[in-house]
């Protein structure tokens, strides 16, 4: 990797680990719905011109169909569970379940003929990165410091995540980012207008929540987008997903700094299970 490949990483990281700070702070005055409409839309309003520049923004109608599953997977879903799930658990928890993406997708990979995935490097990295996950939810659930429901619909988020990648990767691994990306935020941004409309905050809600939104669009959704897209091009998607745990940390350390969460039994037991197991589960290995 070129240093400037290691600086978009960096960046990357840093922003994509920003995320659960900017809705944690936006959906104590602002509805989940409106937060991601907003973010959203201002990720559409950078985005798409880019694409429309370049001359990507077209898409067979023949891949239509995976587009609209993508999008759900990828953003109305895991976005809707995540922005609703941090009502109730801290920002740095959200990161650290999110984190176990490489897991599902290595386990989703089996389902679809990936046998690599039982290598006994992969297969030590699931057994590690479950026993972390059960750590966290188990010890942060007795404890009654955290919401059950909520870690579960962030998990299920992460299985959204993961879901989304590996379909792509298989069904158009031709189609370029951009397009697909913009076409996403489009269709996402029109399902949830009337939900925003509907939620529309009756006090105009704080600077701090208003700048989390806008920031939130700008430089967690449009700018970090931008990024990864040409650090993909330069590493590759395996290398890529590394990001995972840098982001991770970035949001536990976040939500401990600015908004004074504590570091739990469960997040300090379960976060480096969770970054080791997810690091083995997604090493590329040969049979």
């Amino acid at each position: 990797m070129t240093r400037v490949g290691w600086g978009r990483f960096a960046l990357v990281g840093f922003l994509w680990g920003l995320p659960y700070l900017f809705i944690k702070v936006a959906v104590e005055e602002i509805s989940p719905s409106a937060v991601i409409f907003f973010r959203v839309l201002i990720g559409v309003m950078v985005l798409l011109p880019l694409a429309l520049m370049q001359k990507k923004i077209r898409i067979s109608r023949k891949y239509w169909h995976i587009v609209l599953i993508y999008t759900v997977a990828e953003l109305i879903g895991p976005w809707y569970l995540i922005t609703n799930a941090e009502l109730k658990i801290s920002s740095g928890l959200a990161g650290l379940l999110v984190a176990t993406v490489p897991i599902w997708a290595a386990i989703l990979a089996s389902m679809t003929g990936d046998h690599t995935v039982w290598h006994k490097t992969r297969l030590f990295g699931l057994i590690i990165g479950f026993v972390g996950v059960v750590a966290v939810v188990g010890i942060e659930s007795i404890s009654g410091r955290q919401d059950l429901r909520s870690i579960g619909m962030v998990i299920l988020a992460a299985i959204c995540y993961a879901y989304g990648v590996n379909m792509i990767n298989r069904k158009i691994p031709n189609v370029p980012a951009i397009a697909l990306n913009s076409w996403a935020m489009i269709i996402t941004t029109l399902f949830y207008l009337p939900f925003a409309l509907n939620s529309w905050p009756t006090q105009t809600p704080s600077v701090e929540a208003i700048a989390s939104v806008a920031a939130l669009g700008v430089f967690c959704t449009a700018i970090a987008f931008i990024l990864f897209f040409k650090l993909l091009a330069e590493v590759g998607p395996p290398r890529a997903s590394l990001i995972t745990y840098l982001n991770t940390a970035v949001a536990v350390v976040l939500g401990v700094i600015l908004l004074s969460e504590p570091i739990t039994l469960g997040i300090l037991l379960g976060l480096p299970l969770v970054l080791i197991g997810s690091y083995f589960a997604s090493r590329k290995v040969s049979l």
